[in-house]
């Protein structure tokens, strides 16, 4: 679906295959008013708008800037890794719970381990999100054992329906999804989950801006 992107800087997380690292820090964004937010939304005359991140949902700004959107009466999904919560209308959440395969184990996201295994889920969150919006629940999937540990963090959801889990194949690039997208293939045969590709990647690659 055609959709424009709002994409808010900032993530209290710190995922080792994170495709965004340029919006991790609240540091690297650029600041805008709301209404320079909508005008250029606008300009692109489509009714699809994502807000996502980083993570969207720790800016207490997301509540005013969805209610903006909603006047304009475009849909709007956010992206989010069901960790936090705020009061924000929305059309549909899409919602990311992060796997351990998440979690820092070298490189120079290494300091922030501790802190991201800490607060990667948040069952209460979950739950309140699937309670009160439209959703998915999207796994980033990297080996066949990620699949006990989805129906963990399953079974201790209040009423989710199946039909809305997505498994998605970790992949940055065309390359690893090479590898990653046949064995997710094979998950979702045997669990009747929903399969995500990746798009984007496999369109154009790991490119910003597309």
């Amino acid at each position: 679906m055609p959709s424009v992107f709002v994409r808010l800087a900032g993530c209290h997380l710190k995922c080792t295959w994170c495709d965004t690292p340029y919006a991790l820090n609240i540091s690297q964004g650029e600041t805008m008013d709301i209404g320079t937010i909508i005008s250029a939304v606008l300009h692109f005359n489509c009714n699809h708008v994502v807000i996502t991140g980083g993570e969207p949902m720790m800016h207490k700004e997301i509540v005013a800037l969805a209610e903006a959107l909603k006047n304009e009466n475009v849909h709007i999904t956010i992206e989010t890794s069901g960790t936090l919560l705020q009061p924000v209308s929305a059309s549909f959440m899409s919602i990311s719970p992060k796997l351990s395969n998440s979690t820092p184990t070298k490189g120079s996201l290494l300091k922030y381990a501790q802190q991201h295994e800490k607060h990667r889920i948040n069952i209460d969150v979950i739950n309140t999100l699937i309670t009160h919006y439209d959703y998915q629940l999207k796994f980033v999937v990297e080996h066949e054992n990620d699949l006990e540990e989805i129906h963990d963090i399953l079974n201790q959801l209040d009423n989710y329906s199946g039909d809305k889990v997505l498994l998605m194949p970790q992949g940055i690039d065309q390359s690893q999804l090479s590898i990653t997208a046949p064995l997710v293939a094979e998950l979702c045969k045997l669990t009747g989950f929903r399969f995500a590709t990746r798009l984007h990647v496999n369109l154009w690659g790991n490119t910003k801006g597309t």
